[in-house]
């Protein structure tokens, strides 16, 4: 069975995060908005989107509820998670998307260490660790 290339084996290599603002890159493989709202101020052209994944984000009530407690991180996690793990067709789908080929989360928030995709990369890349190279 031939190997795969390096980058297909390091899941850190395999999903990225990156502001939807930046401009898209060949190296950025799948793009996927993972937030509910489409960015102020970005055309779709320009955007440059595989998907839009509005069922990854975080809902509604927990978005606003961040907004207002944005100093509340590690809740905001806890929520999001339990918010994802009735997510599971979607996250397994991404993940395997993600075993052979890179994926970039985009978000528009201006705070690039405390956002939804943060918590989603993270979340997919513990998931490849556990997975391995298992179908």
């Amino acid at each position: 069975m031939p190997k795969r290339p390096l980058a297909s084996r390091d899941p850190a290599q395999r999903i990225r995060i990156k502001r939807i603002y930046e401009a898209a890159h060949p190296s950025d493989g799948k793009r996927i908005l993972v937030d509910r709202l489409w960015p102020r101020g970005l055309s779709k052209d320009r955007a440059q989107l595989t998907s839009w994944s509005k069922e990854l984000a975080p809902s509604e009530e927990l978005r606003n509820w961040f907004h207002a407690h944005c100093d509340r991180w590690k809740e905001f996690t806890s929520r999001y998670i339990d918010e994802l793990a009735d997510k599971e067709e979607l996250l397994r789908e991404l993940s395997n998307e993600a075993r052979d080929h890179p994926v970039t989360l985009l978000f528009a928030s201006k705070d690039e260490v405390h956002n939804n995709a943060v918590v989603l990369r993270d979340l997919l890349l513990d998931r490849l660790k556990r997975l391995g190279n298992r179908p």
